[in-house]
């Protein structure tokens, strides 16, 4: 019996496993452990190296290399090493990462952030915690030509940050906000975590980013509603009166019109079959590099710079998924994710309960990995379960799509929950004099915004598929 790594190839897994793990037993006097067991160590030893704070991409390389050369011997593994990273670098459609990245950096240095910040800002600056709600809109718009959540709650931080401080922003709510509103990069569509859920998944890019524009504009209205009332409950974390100069809307608009018509070129022509998602990222990189040329921001220093950041991005979410695959490799070769799947249709329990409790090990794991390195680790393993599941009033063909949201969702929550909470450190660096149980306890009153948000997605699946099957 063959079975598939994450990257494509052929693994044998009859019979294998245990022929290693007896090997294994007389060579050292042990008992011959199951693939539970040794998929659990596996685990257990990829955690151990993230507490001691080895990179996510190297540490998983390193475990799965130690459980192939275990399963399989060491001459296995080296086949593997010499064909893995081209089937997987090889990948189409991977060309659209570093784009996507560089159509943001781009963006940065176009001054898109600051238009945004001013055309929301003019929308409802009048209001009480308005330049809050502002954020929050200036980051949904920045991530739609970002698709990176900590270069969305970075720029936005260095520029908005100051300003919400000076006016009498409590040092909580100006943080939290931020940290929040930072995750909407990898909400609103396009999406790199989401990109990489395609990929591992066979789905459709363009379904996915559509079928994310409706919890997106959910997730942007739950902060801001939380905004609203936590200014109602505690007058003192906002000022009374914002003394800003109040922008009419229709003179802030045209700075945000190249923005919709960036995101409108990516999200129509992927989805309308017009271009695939490499070349829609390419025309939107060179769409953002147009407009930092016109508004005299890119220069020499700043195309180094935005190349760069790109290069460095790129590099790191490549060594993930090379050391996602080879772990994989290693628990295909175990059995353990055969052996899960069989357990899960054997105790037959509620399908919601199993996908609660695929949500909860979401939660966990956001407490010690980056959202990319949750993606490709454990879609593999977690998606071929919920499409097994037959769930009531979702169609089988949407199972991939649900699920995907539902992921991106939890995903994005583990960038502001603690320990981890990127986010959550970045705008605390960028603040400076800000503690960081201060900003933890910002982010909390969003948390619970999102914590509704998926219970509504999991409750009522139509508010992530009706995009896709209206159009």
């Amino acid at each position: 019996m063959d079975s598939t790594d994450a990257a494509g190839s052929r693994v044998r897994t009859d019979g294998s496993v245990w022929a290693a793990s007896r090997r294994w037993a007389l060579a050292t006097g042990m008992q011959a452990i199951s693939p539970l067991a040794l998929g659990a160590t596996l685990f257990l030893a990829l955690l151990v190296l993230l507490v001691a704070r080895v990179p996510i991409g190297i540490a998983m390389f390193a475990v799965g290399a130690a459980g192939t050369c275990v399963l399989s011997g060491w001459e296995v593994w080296l086949q593997h090493l010499k064909h893995l990273p081209y089937a997987r670098l090889s990948n189409y459609d991977l060309a659209a990462i570093p784009l996507f990245l560089l159509m943001g950096q781009f963006a940065t240095q176009g001054g898109l952030s600051t238009a945004l910040f001013r055309f929301m800002h003019a929308l409802v600056g009048r209001l009480r915690g308005g330049m809050a709600m502002a954020s929050i809109g200036a980051c949904a718009g920045f991530g739609a030509i970002c698709g990176s959540s900590v270069a969305t709650a970075a720029t936005m931080g260095h520029a908005i940050l100051p300003e919400l401080r000076k006016l009498g922003y409590s040092p909580s709510l100006a943080t939290g906000c931020l940290a929040a509103g930072g995750t909407l990069g990898i909400l609103i569509p396009p999406s790199i975590p989401l990109l990489l859920y395609a990929i591992l998944t066979e789905e459709s890019v363009g379904k996915l980013f559509v079928a994310a524009l409706l919890p997106g504009a959910l997730a942007v209205l739950g902060y801001v509603l939380v905004i609203h009332l936590l200014v109602r409950l505690r007058p003192g974390c906002a000022p009374s009166v914002e003394m800003t100069e109040q922008v009419p809307w229709r003179s802030a608009l045209p700075g945000v019109v190249p923005v919709l018509l960036v995101f409108a070129v990516v999200i129509v022509g992927i989805y309308g079959g017009w271009a695939n998602p490499t070349e829609a990222a390419a025309i939107g990189a060179l769409a953002c590099a147009a407009l930092a040329l016109r508004a005299g921001r890119m220069r020499w220093k700043e195309l180094v710079h935005s190349l760069l950041g790109m290069a460095q991005a790129t590099a790191m979410i490549f060594l993930v998924l090379l050391g996602a695959d080879m772990l994989n490799t290693a628990l295909a070769l175990s059995q353990l994710p055969a052996v899960l799947a069989d357990l899960v249709r054997e105790a037959s329990p509620n399908p919601m309960t199993v996908v609660v409790g695929i949500l909860l090990v979401y939660l966990l794991l956001g407490c010690l990995m980056d959202s990319i390195a949750m993606v490709v680790l454990t879609v593999p393993i977690f998606a071929p379960i919920v499409l097994g599941l037959d769930i009531p009033g979702i169609d089988r063909a949407d199972l991939g799509l649900w699920f995907g949201i539902l992921t991106l969702t939890v995903v994005e929550i583990g960038l502001i929950h603690p320990p981890m909470g990127l986010n959550i450190y970045l705008i605390q660096r960028i603040a400076g004099d800000v503690s960081q149980g201060q900003v933890f306890r910002g982010v909390l009153p969003f948390l619970g915004s999102d914590f509704v948000r998926i219970a509504l997605l999991l409750a009522f699946p139509p508010i992530s598929l009706f995009l896709v099957h209206a159009s």
